[in-house]
């Protein structure tokens, strides 16, 4: 677990120990990395599971008509587009992420699907969200809370930003359930996974990064308490895939 934004001087890189500093940096040489093939390596590396986990997010969000929604590392826009038809013309969705890379390829994607008007590109931190108080009504983060290097502070960011009652989901990769599952999902995670990286995008270490990245997040129940201490009330997680991927869901106080 991070440590708070006072005292904390080094965080994980995967399985590294490294500055503070120092991590956003080299989270941010990742997926300039990989944002052009993003897309391509996700339906590659889950077999296409990933559009399933979106999907019961989405489901589970309600969001709806004239509401304000926050998808945080909104990457390509898979959430954003599904939440721009779901609000309509008298709601928002702002699609946030501090990588501009994932920015760029998620406004050409959208642009050129036609979803304009409703939704807003914003290059921002987590950590340091650049909204007023109270602002949406749901916020998503999508696979991108174990990248950040303050959880605890980005969480704290994403319960400002929420208006009271609001909700906020996590989709992220966790700790499987079945004990059976974990020697399979080690050798994909740690040989498969970065052959196909060096075969696709020509860069093994930035999915070796990915797959260290996964064991170093907090497991499901330690993420429920981490939104329990930043101000979220009746969270919960569902686990997904046998516990490979966990949704957690949690109402600002």
């Amino acid at each position: 677990m991070d440590k708070s934004d006072s005292d904390q001087t080094t965080t994980h890189f995967g399985f590294e120990e490294v500055p503070v500093a120092e991590k956003a940096r080299r989270v941010a040489g990742v997926f300039h990395s990989v944002a052009a093939k993003y897309d391509f390596m996700n339906d590659l590396m889950s077999f296409g599971i990933h559009r399933l986990w979106k999907r019961f997010t989405i489901e589970l969000s309600g969001v709806r008509r004239g509401q304000r929604v926050l998808d945080l590392a909104g990457g390509t826009g898979d959430l954003a587009r599904r939440f721009s038809q779901l609000v309509g013309n008298d709601g928002q969705v702002v699609l946030a992420d501090i990588n501009s890379s994932m920015l760029d390829v998620g406004r050409e994607k959208l642009t050129d699907a036609g979803i304009v008007g409703n939704l807003h590109f914003v290059q921002g931190d987590a950590q340091r969200l650049p909204f007023a108080d109270g602002s949406f009504d749901c916020i998503t983060i999508a696979f991108g809370l174990r990248n950040v290097t303050n959880v605890p502070a980005a969480l704290a960011s994403m319960a400002r930003v929420l208006k009271p009652g609001g909700r906020l989901l996590v989709l992220e990769f966790s700790h499987p359930r079945v004990a059976a599952l974990q020697p399979l999902y080690d050798a994909y995670s740690f040989y498969v996974l970065p052959l196909m990286g060096k075969a696709v995008v020509g860069d093994a270490e930035s999915y070796r990064y990915l797959a260290e990245s996964i064991r170093r997040h907090p497991n499901q129940e330690t993420l429920k308490t981490l939104m329990d201490e930043a101000g979220f009330g009746r969270c919960e997680y569902f686990n997904l895939t046998g516990g490979v991927v966990a949704l957690h869901r949690g109402y600002k106080l």
